[in-house]
């Protein structure tokens, strides 16, 4: 997606703002046995689907809360979090997060991203603050809020 009149020389004028909604991703079981193996993180109530559905509070699987917060960043670029004339955009870090609610292997999030502040730094470089909403489709409450840091070039 592109943001209209949104660009490095204007991000200012969008702080405050609502930048857009992504997609929604489904987070199936697949997707959190892979995050598993490549983190080693394979405890039983994401990985162990039968035993989940026995013993887990939630009825089956959840995926990893860093796999949740993995996908920010690609729902970010999809609402054009980077402005076409910035010629790279780099994951800085992350001022707070906070996991609300677990999502259930199969279940579909979304992102809503604000721009909340922009720290311009010199030589063309920008670090923009927002805060990520990662909404579960069908839920009051988000997965999870962070405000994360990009670090923009021009």
């Amino acid at each position: 997606m592109s943001i209209v009149g949104y660009s490095v020389a204007t991000l200012d004028e969008f702080v405050g703002q609502e930048l857009g909604v992504s997609d929604w991703v489904t987070v199936g079981q697949a997707r959190i046995d892979a995050f598993a193996k490549c983190t080693g993180d394979k405890q039983w109530i994401h990985v162990d689907v039968e035993r989940a559905a026995r013993e887990s509070p939630f009825g089956g699987t959840i995926a990893h809360g860093y796999l949740t917060l993995s996908l920010l960043a690609s729902l970010a670029m999809e609402v054009g979090l980077i402005p076409a004339d910035a010629s790279a955009g780099l994951n800085y870090g992350l001022d707070k997060v906070r996991f609300i609610m677990p999502v259930r292997a199969g279940a579909r999030v979304r992102s809503r991203i604000v721009l909340i502040d922009v720290e311009r730094k010199g030589g063309g470089r920008v670090i923009v603050k927002t805060s990520n909403e990662l909404q579960i489709e069908g839920e009051d409450k988000p997965a999870l809020i962070a405000e994360t840091l990009a670090l923009l070039v021009a």
